[in-house]
Protein backbone atom coordinates (compact mmCIF):
# COMPACT_ATOMS: atom_id res chain seq x y z
CA UNK A 1 0.00 0.00 0.00
CA UNK A 2 1.31 3.73 -0.80
CA UNK A 3 3.40 4.83 1.99
CA UNK A 4 1.04 8.20 1.98
CA UNK A 5 -1.88 6.76 1.82
CA UNK A 6 -0.76 4.14 4.64
CA UNK A 7 -0.45 7.10 6.50
CA UNK A 8 -3.66 8.76 6.01
CA UNK A 9 -4.87 5.26 7.22
CA UNK A 10 -3.36 5.44 10.48
CA UNK A 11 -3.86 9.09 10.83
CA UNK A 12 -7.63 9.27 10.32
CA UNK A 13 -10.41 8.24 13.00
CA UNK A 14 -11.76 4.99 13.59
CA UNK A 15 -11.58 1.83 14.78
CA UNK A 16 -9.26 -0.41 12.64
CA UNK A 17 -6.01 -2.11 13.63
CA UNK A 18 -3.05 -1.84 10.89
CA UNK A 19 -3.52 -5.60 10.30
CA UNK A 20 -6.80 -5.65 9.56
CA UNK A 21 -7.14 -2.82 7.75
CA UNK A 22 -3.72 -3.93 5.57
CA UNK A 23 -5.89 -6.99 4.86
CA UNK A 24 -8.73 -5.34 3.88
CA UNK A 25 -6.86 -2.82 1.05
CA UNK A 26 -5.73 -6.73 0.01
CA UNK A 27 -8.90 -7.89 0.01
CA UNK A 28 -10.16 -4.70 -2.57
CA UNK A 29 -6.91 -5.20 -5.11
CA UNK A 30 -8.16 -8.38 -5.60
CA UNK A 31 -11.79 -7.65 -5.95
CA UNK A 32 -11.29 -4.39 -7.98
CA UNK A 33 -10.78 -7.11 -10.74
CA UNK A 34 -14.10 -8.37 -10.27
CA UNK A 35 -16.22 -4.94 -10.07
CA UNK A 36 -16.67 -2.05 -8.24
CA UNK A 37 -16.18 -1.83 -4.31
CA UNK A 38 -18.64 -1.12 -1.35
CA UNK A 39 -18.66 -0.63 2.17
CA UNK A 40 -21.62 0.10 4.76
CA UNK A 41 -19.91 2.44 7.48
CA UNK A 42 -17.82 5.07 6.69
CA UNK A 43 -17.43 6.93 9.72
CA UNK A 44 -14.85 9.31 9.41
CA UNK A 45 -13.23 7.29 6.66
CA UNK A 46 -10.53 5.65 7.65
CA UNK A 47 -11.75 2.54 6.04
CA UNK A 48 -12.61 4.00 2.95
CA UNK A 49 -8.59 5.17 2.90
CA UNK A 50 -7.57 1.29 2.32
CA UNK A 51 -10.36 0.78 0.50
CA UNK A 52 -9.68 3.57 -1.85
CA UNK A 53 -6.14 2.85 -2.19
CA UNK A 54 -7.38 -0.90 -3.44
CA UNK A 55 -9.91 0.65 -6.05
CA UNK A 56 -6.93 3.04 -7.26
CA UNK A 57 -4.50 0.41 -7.94
CA UNK A 58 -7.14 -1.62 -9.66
CA UNK A 59 -8.87 1.11 -11.56
CA UNK A 60 -12.03 1.21 -10.42
CA UNK A 61 -14.34 3.79 -7.72
CA UNK A 62 -15.19 2.26 -3.92
CA UNK A 63 -18.74 3.22 -2.91
CA UNK A 64 -18.86 4.05 1.12
CA UNK A 65 -22.53 4.48 2.30
CA UNK A 66 -23.49 5.99 5.57
CA UNK A 67 -26.35 8.21 7.00
CA UNK A 68 -23.54 9.53 8.87
CA UNK A 69 -25.61 10.06 11.75
CA UNK A 70 -23.45 7.33 13.56
CA UNK A 71 -24.92 3.67 14.67
CA UNK A 72 -25.98 2.57 17.80
CA UNK A 73 -22.57 2.62 19.82
CA UNK A 74 -21.59 6.09 19.10
CA UNK A 75 -24.01 7.49 20.90
CA UNK A 76 -24.41 9.87 23.41
CA UNK A 77 -23.92 7.33 26.43
CA UNK A 78 -22.53 4.65 24.89
CA UNK A 79 -19.10 3.17 24.60
CA UNK A 80 -17.91 4.81 21.45
CA UNK A 81 -19.33 8.19 21.76
CA UNK A 82 -17.33 10.99 20.52
CA UNK A 83 -18.28 14.65 21.41
CA UNK A 84 -16.31 16.30 18.88
CA UNK A 85 -18.32 14.73 16.44
CA UNK A 86 -21.85 16.47 17.59
CA UNK A 87 -23.48 18.95 15.57
CA UNK A 88 -23.72 21.76 18.13
CA UNK A 89 -26.56 23.12 16.04
CA UNK A 90 -29.25 19.78 16.27
CA UNK A 91 -26.84 18.28 19.07
CA UNK A 92 -26.81 14.76 16.67
CA UNK A 93 -24.28 12.77 15.28
CA UNK A 94 -22.88 14.17 11.96
CA UNK A 95 -19.61 12.14 10.71
CA UNK A 96 -20.04 13.65 7.40
CA UNK A 97 -17.46 16.75 7.76
CA UNK A 98 -14.81 14.43 9.05
CA UNK A 99 -15.14 11.89 6.29
CA UNK A 100 -14.95 14.71 3.43
CA UNK A 101 -11.86 15.87 5.32
CA UNK A 102 -9.90 12.63 5.40
CA UNK A 103 -10.59 11.91 1.94
CA UNK A 104 -9.78 15.08 0.72
CA UNK A 105 -6.72 14.86 2.86
CA UNK A 106 -6.01 11.18 1.79
CA UNK A 107 -6.30 12.60 -2.38
CA UNK A 108 -8.53 9.96 -2.97
CA UNK A 109 -11.75 11.93 -3.77
CA UNK A 110 -11.35 10.62 -7.33
CA UNK A 111 -12.02 7.34 -6.28
CA UNK A 112 -14.35 7.75 -3.44
CA UNK A 113 -17.47 7.82 -4.06
CA UNK A 114 -19.73 8.95 -0.80
CA UNK A 115 -23.52 7.86 -0.84
CA UNK A 116 -25.26 9.47 2.21
CA UNK A 117 -28.28 6.61 2.57
CA UNK A 118 -29.66 4.75 4.56
CA UNK A 119 -27.88 0.97 3.93
CA UNK A 120 -30.99 -1.09 2.80
CA UNK A 121 -33.04 1.83 1.22
CA UNK A 122 -30.33 2.32 -1.09
CA UNK A 123 -29.72 -1.11 -1.87
CA UNK A 124 -33.56 -1.64 -3.04
CA UNK A 125 -32.47 0.44 -5.50
CA UNK A 126 -29.07 -0.72 -6.64
CA UNK A 127 -28.52 -2.53 -10.00
CA UNK A 128 -24.63 -3.00 -10.06
CA UNK A 129 -23.01 -6.28 -9.54
CA UNK A 130 -19.90 -6.00 -6.58
CA UNK A 131 -16.15 -7.01 -6.80
CA UNK A 132 -16.35 -6.64 -2.81
CA UNK A 133 -18.47 -5.30 -0.23
CA UNK A 134 -17.65 -4.49 3.13
CA UNK A 135 -19.98 -4.94 6.01
CA UNK A 136 -19.23 -2.78 9.14
CA UNK A 137 -22.11 -0.52 9.80
CA UNK A 138 -24.59 -1.04 12.89
CA UNK A 139 -23.51 -3.76 14.90
CA UNK A 140 -26.93 -4.52 16.50
CA UNK A 141 -28.03 -7.56 14.76
CA UNK A 142 -31.14 -6.44 13.17
CA UNK A 143 -29.23 -3.81 11.58
CA UNK A 144 -26.10 -5.65 10.50
CA UNK A 145 -28.78 -8.49 9.40
CA UNK A 146 -30.31 -5.92 7.06
CA UNK A 147 -26.90 -5.02 5.68
CA UNK A 148 -26.14 -8.42 4.76
CA UNK A 149 -29.38 -9.31 3.37
CA UNK A 150 -29.52 -5.69 1.38
CA UNK A 151 -26.03 -6.22 -0.29
CA UNK A 152 -24.80 -9.52 -0.35
CA UNK A 153 -27.01 -10.94 -3.39
CA UNK A 154 -25.28 -8.11 -5.51
CA UNK A 155 -21.85 -9.53 -4.79
CA UNK A 156 -20.88 -10.64 -7.89
CA UNK A 157 -19.13 -14.70 -8.05
CA UNK A 158 -15.55 -14.41 -7.69
CA UNK A 159 -16.52 -11.49 -5.75
CA UNK A 160 -15.60 -10.98 -2.29
CA UNK A 161 -18.08 -10.48 0.87
CA UNK A 162 -16.09 -8.69 4.07
CA UNK A 163 -16.95 -8.52 8.09
CA UNK A 164 -15.27 -6.72 10.41
CA UNK A 165 -15.77 -7.11 14.32
CA UNK A 166 -16.45 -10.83 13.90
CA UNK A 167 -15.77 -11.93 17.88
CA UNK A 168 -16.33 -15.57 18.09
CA UNK A 169 -15.65 -15.20 21.94
CA UNK A 170 -18.18 -12.54 23.60
CA UNK A 171 -16.02 -11.42 26.15
CA UNK A 172 -13.81 -10.20 23.09
CA UNK A 173 -16.61 -8.38 21.53
CA UNK A 174 -20.42 -8.21 20.74
CA UNK A 175 -21.93 -11.27 18.67
CA UNK A 176 -24.06 -9.68 16.21
CA UNK A 177 -21.07 -9.57 12.98
CA UNK A 178 -20.11 -13.12 14.22
CA UNK A 179 -23.99 -14.19 14.29
CA UNK A 180 -24.42 -13.23 10.35
CA UNK A 181 -20.85 -13.83 9.24
CA UNK A 182 -21.64 -17.49 10.41
CA UNK A 183 -25.20 -17.15 8.53
CA UNK A 184 -23.33 -16.11 5.39
CA UNK A 185 -20.94 -19.35 5.46
CA UNK A 186 -23.76 -21.50 6.55
CA UNK A 187 -25.66 -20.27 3.54
CA UNK A 188 -23.57 -21.89 1.07
CA UNK A 189 -23.34 -19.23 -0.89
CA UNK A 190 -19.65 -17.68 0.35
CA UNK A 191 -16.52 -20.04 1.45
CA UNK A 192 -14.17 -18.19 3.86
CA UNK A 193 -10.95 -16.94 2.69
CA UNK A 194 -9.19 -15.46 5.56
CA UNK A 195 -9.49 -14.04 9.15
CA UNK A 196 -7.08 -11.30 10.23
CA UNK A 197 -7.78 -10.13 13.89
CA UNK A 198 -11.48 -9.39 13.77
CA UNK A 199 -12.05 -9.24 10.11
CA UNK A 200 -12.96 -12.23 7.95
CA UNK A 201 -13.07 -12.30 4.34
CA UNK A 202 -15.50 -14.93 2.16
CA UNK A 203 -15.92 -15.49 -1.26
CA UNK A 204 -18.79 -15.66 -3.46
CA UNK A 205 -19.11 -19.07 -4.81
Amino acid sequence: MDAHLLDAARAAEGFMPDDEGLALHAAGVEAAAVGPLLEIGTYCGKSAIYLGAAARTGGTVVFTVDHHRGSEENQAGWEHHDTRLVDPRTGRMDTLPFFRRTIEAAGLEDVVVAVVADSPTLARYWATPLGLCFIDGGHAYDVARADYEAWSPFVAPGGLLVFHDVFEDPEAGGQAPFLVWQGAVDSGRFTPVSATGSLRVLRRV
